[in-house]
């Protein structure tokens, strides 16, 4: 097959449009297989050749779009690769796209856990939930550890919460109870709710 003419797509900039002598719909490449290939118009290239191109241009646009979605919002590796599952992708084309983010350090698994517990931390949430979000984003449990290292003291947290919740007003017995199970929902130990529950005054026990 000759080919006819090279364009880049109007609609696409990341996208090249290779028309094919014989054929109505163009391939659709990148610069990397225009330039792997040596493409230019009037060459003449063989039915394996084009899908060589074809798989490689598949791995091409996953990589471009696993770009734009770690660079839209961190992600981890197994939220990104099920994402571009669902987009479309080849697993072993979403496998590598991960891969190459890993090596150009744009997907980080260890920081991305950090990321998530100082941010449902500040939020006043406890070990609990932070490990729920952890296991909910498909981060890998060797990281978890680590990152909750990060996490602030417990006692310190529901502190804040009790607080911002009391406006810093003594809160009584029918105040601490609700307040107690706010901070049970929001993954905190019922040990350390309890501590900062006596510290506030009068004896608080568990029903």
């Amino acid at each position: 097959m000759r080919i006819e003419r090279i364009e880049q797509s109007k609609k696409k900039q990341e996208h090249v449009l290779v028309y094919l002598e014989g054929q109505e719909e163009p391939l659709r490449i990148t610069q990397d297989e225009l330039l792997y290939f040596n493409l230019y118009p009037g060459l003449d290239i063989g039915a394996d050749t084009v899908v060589k191109l074809k798989k490689r241009a598949a791995g091409s646009f996953t990589r471009q779009r696993a770009a734009a979605m770690i660079s839209a919002r961190p992600l981890s590796r197994r939220e990104l690769t099920r994402r571009l599952c669902e987009k479309g992708a080849d697993e072993a084309d979403a496998a590598a796209a991960a891969d190459w983010l890993e090596d150009i350090g744009a997907l980080d698994d260890l920081a991305y856990a950090r990321a998530v517990v100082r941010r449902y931390s500040a939020n006043g949430y406890g070990e609990a939930k932070l490990r729920d979000e952890l296991y909910r984003r498909g981060v890998p449990r060797e990281c978890w550890d680590e990152a909750l290292a990060d996490a602030p003291d417990a006692a310190e947290t529901i502190a804040r919460v009790i607080a911002s919740k009391t406006r810093g007003l003594p809160p009584d017995e029918a105040s601490r109870k609700k307040l107690s199970d706010l901070l049970l929902r929001r993954g905190f130990a019922w040990r350390d709710v309890r501590a900062v529950m006596n510290a506030l005054g009068a004896e608080f026990t568990e029903d």
